[in-house]
């Protein structure tokens, strides 16, 4: 039986709270948490949504009845397609963390598998992600390397 479980409507508080542990880890981020509140129901009508293009996979705190230890979030998003993904369908990581006193346990790894499996299913031809330094050895165990891309941002 895997420890790695489909995230519900009920888990979006700590969802929350592991994302924000992976927003404080990064250098130049906002710790503020008041945006919480008003991405919460967005978040748990997310979570409900079985067949949708977004999925969260979770590993329970050993420690802590009712906390989360690990967490993986992920999208599938349409592109025109191109060589190497003729469908166009992009698989993309946007939330993986896991919380301090659960690390080390593989936890990451095992939600990680699961959201590959379901990018998989989805018929997903790529996955992109960006990585910590920290993590990079996780994902490159899994199979994911860097490309030459000059991503920019616009936030609006």
């Amino acid at each position: 039986m895997s420890l790695v479980r489909r995230a519900v409507p009920e888990d979006a508080p700590e969802v929350l709270r592991l994302r924000q542990v992976m927003i404080d880890s990064m250098p130049g981020s906002d710790g503020s948490t008041g945006w919480h509140e008003e991405s919460l129901p967005g978040l748990r009508e997310r979570l409900g949504e079985a067949d949708g293009d977004f999925a969260a996979f979770v590993v329970d705190h050993p420690e802590r009845p009712g906390a989360l230890g690990a967490l993986v979030v992920g999208t599938v998003d349409y592109r025109i397609g191109k060589a190497g993904n003729p469908r166009g369908l992009a698989g993309y990581v946007f939330s993986v963390a896991t919380d301090p006193e659960a690390r080390r346990r593989g936890y990451a790894r095992a939600c990680m598998e699961e959201l590959l499996v379901w990018f998989r299913e989805r018929g997903a031809g790529q996955v992109m992600l960006t990585a910590s330094a920290e993590a990079e050895p996780l994902y490159a165990s899994l199979g994911f390397a860097h490309k030459p891309d000059p991503t920019m941002i616009l936030r609006l």
